[in-house]
Parts: structure tokens; sequence; C-alpha cells
């Protein structure tokens, strides 16, 4: 019987539809909502995964802050089981230049964070505790990683936000860099909500490198054969998974009874973990946090 409800964002496809897929299979109690930008997608993917009395599919698109307090609304109004788990998924990296929200915030940083950020903080007293959230990052925050990937670079929420117009377009960095502000944002949340003492655990999950998924849909023809059809190959490497194994992973930061009291924690796969040297840095938090909030503020103003 369904007891509990759970977000996952980017539910559609790749890591968020194997995390539903897991999650349904491992413990009967939740009912997930497919949290998506496109509910006819999002219907296919209840199909796939053959519960359709388990799912609930509401639209949200992390472009627009506007969408995130209408889901929110939505979500209130729908008759489910209490809300016990959010899972922040949803990604996106721009490559072919710099693209902007609706809100007019970079959109890899506007999607990949502040998105995030605004869907965490409008639901937080939704909640019914004990509660999970789980954030998604990426190894690639880490410049200390070999990746492949450029290292982070974090100047100020600001700017990341608002990059400006002669500063060259470099989507892979933003990418890294909004994996880095995940865990800047993750480990603050849990600094504010007392390190579970408020009955909310917060942590971090790496999926590792997965090849195939839409993430690299932005890159050149070339760049997307490769990362469909030879990246593969590289999964006998560490860290490098398929969407179900990682998604597996992931379900697990929701479900397992044994991860019950962790939080603040970084996960590579099963593994916990530190992550880099600046994800401990709290000015660089304070920053993100404070400008995330002056962001939102801004845009329900109209700005």
């Amino acid at each position: 019987m369904n007891t509990r409800t759970a977000i996952i964002t980017g539910a559609n496809a790749g890591l968020g539809l194997q995390c539903a897929r897991a999650l349904l299979a491992d413990d009967p109690s939740w009912h997930l909502v497919l949290a998506v930008r496109d509910v006819a997608r999002g219907a296919d993917a209840v199909a796939e995964l053959r519960e359709p009395d388990r799912c609930t599919v509401l639209e949200l698109d992390l472009n627009s802050l506007q969408s995130v307090r209408a889901f929110a609304e939505t979500l209130r109004a729908a008759a489910l089981p209490p809300l016990h788990a959010i899972v922040c998924n949803a990604g996106v990296q721009v490559v072919s230049g710099t693209e902007y929200t609706v809100d007019g915030v970079e959109m890899t940083f506007g999607v990949n964070h502040l998105g995030h950020f605004a869907l965490v903080q409008t639901l937080l007293d939704d909640l019914a505790r004990p509660a999970r959230i789980v954030v998604v990052s990426s190894g690639t925050h880490d410049p200390a990683k070999v990746t492949g990937m450029p290292s982070p670079m974090y100047t100020t929420a600001e700017h990341l936000a608002h990059p400006a117009d002669s500063e060259p377009a470099d989507g892979r960095r933003r990418y890294t860099t909004s994996k880095l502000c995940n865990v800047l944002f993750a480990y603050e949340l849990d600094r504010r909500l007392g390190g579970g003492a408020d009955g909310i655990t917060v942590n971090t999950f790496d999926p590792g490198l997965m090849p195939g998924t839409g993430l690299a849909r932005d890159y050149s023809s070339a760049g997307r054969w490769a990362w469909g059809y030879v990246f593969p190959v590289l999964r006998v490497l560490p860290n490098v998974n398929s969407t179900r194994k990682s998604g597996a992973r992931l379900a697990r930061l929701v479900w397992d009874p044994a991860l019950d009291a962790v939080t603040g924690g970084y996960f590579e796969g099963r593994r916990q973990i530190r992550s880099s040297a600046d994800s401990y840095d709290t000015e660089k938090a304070l920053d993100l946090w404070d400008t995330s909030e002056q962001l939102i503020m801004q845009a329900s103003r109209g700005r």
C-alpha cells in the first residue's frame, strides 16, 4: 500500500527513470511523482514502469521559477500520500553558447541549481518527517578527479547567474560549476536543518559517468556519436555505469533503512566519500544561498 510520496525530477528518462524503476521495485510503500517538463513523455515513462497506480505525472520546468511554484500548488491539491522524499535529479549541459532561463538566469546554473533550490525551499514545510532530500551532483565537481571535464570555477553566485555578455561561453565548465553548487547547497541545507535534527536528511550523489544519456544532447554530432556509441565501452572502468545501476544506487539513498541517520554525506555510487575541498567552503555556500534567495525574490516580483 502506498503510504509515502517521493518526487523525482527529470524522471521520464535516464537516471531519473531508472531511479523510479528501482524505488518501485525495492519498496512497495512509495508513490512516485514524476516531475517532468513534458507530461506526454512522463506518461510514456509511467507506461514503461508498469505501475500506473503508484505513479503521478506532474509538469515541472526548472527553467521557470513560476513553474516551480505552480508545481508545488498542484502537488498540494493532489490526493497523494504524505511527501517524504525529494530527489533533485534533472540537469542540463549547454555547450553551444549562452542560454537563459525564463527568469533571465544562465541556463545551466538556473536549471541544475536554482530551480532545485527553489523546489526544495518551496516544499520544505510540506515534507512529513522523517524525510530525505537527495541532490544529484557529479564527480566532475571535484578538480582532484580525472574526469576529462574542466574544473569548476566558482566566483560568485551572482556572476554564475548573470555572466558578462563579453565573457566567452564555456558550457562544460558551467556544468561542472553547477555540480559544485549542488554539493554546496546540500551541505548548507543540512547545516540549516541541524544535521538531521529536524527529521530531514540531506545527501548528495555522484552517479558516475553514464554514457548514452541525454546529457550530451547539445554536443556536436561527433560528440553525440561518441557519447552514445564509444563511451559505453568504458563501463569496464571504475565509476562508469549504466543508468540502471546508478538509478538503483540513487534509489537506495531514498529507501534504505540503514541510511536513516546518515546526513550531510556525499555518495559515489554506494560508497560515502569526501567531496571536493571547495564543496566544504562555507563562505561560498552562504554566497550561493543568499544570492539564490535574492534571485527567487526578484523573480516573484516579476523582474
